[in-house]
């Protein structure tokens, strides 16, 4: 499944096949085309997958936004990433930075799809998969599709965040996080013999 999602109105699209090559994904591009003809300009998420920038996808880009199209030129990963972002032309592709396909709004929805369909699903076929997603990700356009609100402030998610700007100390404060013990934690529990002695061993080695 090459799910893709409509960021203004949450409804996804899914085309289903055997194999997941760039022709399987240059054709439900082609498919939004189609559809909306009228559109003044178009702005893709997508992450940096090998299919998503491949000479398929550069070749109806070009032919969408009535660019020059030289596949010399494309030969290289980068020479293509470049072309498929250039800010100057009609369908723009925004590519995630590497190991960010998470700021994906797709990836909301496959959260959603994994816990309601997925998680405590029991197929006896491919065919009844096929069959019973086909008539969950309809009745999900039809009655549940919504835009999702983004709420990502931009704040970095890593361990090197330091400690001092995170949500957590700034609403309850350093004191309350503070490494060392408390009152009455060194009341109610002692430190051990053993880590005594594990102490002065450090110590003298």
């Amino acid at each position: 499944m090459l799910a893709s999602l409509v960021v203004p109105t949450g409804q996804g699209r899914w085309p289903l096949g055997q194999t997941r090559t760039s022709e399987d994904l240059a054709a439900p591009l082609a498919d939004v085309h189609r559809q909306l003809p009228a559109m003044a300009r178009s702005d893709g998420v997508v992450d940096t997958l090998t299919t998503h920038g491949s000479l398929a996808v550069c070749r109806l880009v070009a032919a969408w936004g009535h660019l020059p199209y030289d596949p010399k030129t494309l030969r290289r990963g980068v020479q293509r990433s470049t072309f498929l972002s250039d800010p100057t032309q009609k369908p723009v592709c925004h590519l995630t930075p590497q190991h960010g396909a998470w700021l994906h709004q797709v990836a909301l929805w496959l959260s959603v799809l994994a816990r309601r369909f997925l998680k405590r699903g029991d197929f006896c076929s491919p065919e009844d998969f096929t069959t019973r997603l086909l008539d969950y990700l309809d009745v999900y356009n039809t009655h549940h599709a919504h835009p999702y609100r983004w709420t990502y402030t931009g704040q970095p998610l890593v361990r090197a965040t330091p400690f001092s700007q995170t949500r957590r100390q700034q609403r309850q404060g350093r004191a309350w996080f503070s490494p060392r013990p408390h009152c009455f934690e060194r009341a109610l529990y002692p430190p051990r013999l053993y880590k005594r002695a594990t102490s002065q061993l450090t110590m003298n080695l």
